[in-house]
């Protein structure tokens, strides 16, 4: 941390960001992971601390009562949700269960590093197809391409641009995608997403079949060191994924921790709220110096390559944020002391 940021992150602020907690364990400057900057929700710590006491005992064979309690939370039936640690946990075993080594696998460019990974290691052939100029995924394109593909994956929010696609366009490219090829859409953080953008995924997957929605506990919820990952979609392909699953793979905390979030959904969504109003002040902050970022809809934002030399602003202050290939970087949107920091370093380059 440098001296800067220390000398303004004060015990007061700490407790303002909801971080005296764990002082710790946070780092303000590790802005690359899109992790949440807040410890876990209080009634999910002391619902995790009570069940330490169990940790000598195996969890359950399969994560049965879990399942169910996600599926309530959903609104679909139980043999409709699959399990696995993280979002990309769940990719990684759906593309084992419903692909070949070999077959075209679509998704955007950039996109999340852990989807073209997951691909590699399933022996996939990644198609990328580049985002338009204002950093959507070209659906259009995509579902061209999906036409020669078994897989197709859309990030909505994208990562890393945290752009979504309206209802309606998501709608017109599912129609033209093959009803054989497999759609998986990534909401990783759906959560941070407004009601007027967000999309009707229970339904969607009631329409069509071949579409499997991805969701996690890493980001909105603040678990992601305990790797709680889950996807929902037609039991003729959750069926086959979760006769793969790992016995006793689901640790002993996973239940608890999400029982005590959704029991804790109004503290929860202060939470959310709080980051948001973190990421707009960070994105206003930030034109009042000229520079333009994605309307993101998201935990992070993201700068476009070519408006300035990011890794000389941002390796030389020591924050740590997630550069791209073309230039581009995206950063987590932290707590007050993140966006000082990051406004700081910026500012360097003027």
């Amino acid at each position: 941390m440098t001296a800067a940021v220390e000398t303004h992150w004060t015990a007061a602020q700490q407790r303002a960001d909801g971080l005296d907690a764990l002082p710790a364990a946070v780092d303000p400057l590790a802005l690359a992971l899109n992790e949440n900057p807040f410890p876990p929700l209080p009634a999910v710590r002391a619902a995790l601390a009570r069940s330490i006491a169990a940790a000598n005992r195996f969890p359950p064979l399969l994560p049965d009562a879990l399942r169910t309690l996600i599926a309530e939370r959903l609104g679909v039936l139980p043999v409709q949700v699959v399990l696995v640690a993280g979002a990309t946990g769940v990719m990684l075993q759906m593309l084992h269960v419903l692909s070949n080594r070999g077959d075209p696998i679509v998704m955007a460019s950039p996109t999340l590093e852990g989807h073209p990974m997951v691909a590699g290691i399933c022996g996939l052939c990644p198609v990328m197809v580049p985002l338009d100029q204002e950093g959507h995924h070209d659906l259009a394109a995509m579902a061209d391409a999906a036409r020669h593909a078994r897989i197709v994956v859309v990030c909505r929010p994208h990562n890393p641009t945290g752009m979504v696609e309206p209802a309606a366009a998501v709608e017109r490219f599912l129609c033209r995608v093959p009803g054989d090829t497999l759609v998986i859409i990534d909401e990783a953080y759906q959560e941070f997403v407004g009601p007027a953008h967000r999309i009707d995924s229970v339904g969607i997957i009631k329409r069509f079949p071949n579409v499997v929605v991805l969701r996690t506990f890493s980001k909105a919820y603040g678990l992601a060191g305990l790797r709680i990952g889950y996807a929902f979609g037609s039991p003729h392909l959750t069926d086959k994924v979760w006769a793969t699953q790992l016995p006793f793979g689901m640790a002993i905390t996973s239940l608890v921790a999400v029982a005590a979030s959704y029991c804790a959904e109004s503290q929860l969504q202060q939470r959310i709220r709080r980051i948001t109003v973190q990421r707009r002040n960070l994105r206003e902050r930030l034109r009042a110096m000229g520079i333009n970022s994605t309307d993101a809809h998201a935990n992070f934002i993201y700068l476009g390559a070519g408006a300035r030399p990011w890794r000389e602003a941002f390796d030389n202050s020591g924050i740590r944020v997630r550069h791209y290939p073309d230039g581009g970087v995206r950063i987590t949107v932290g707590c007050h002391a993140s966006t000082r920091a990051v406004l700081t370093a910026v500012r360097g380059l003027s």
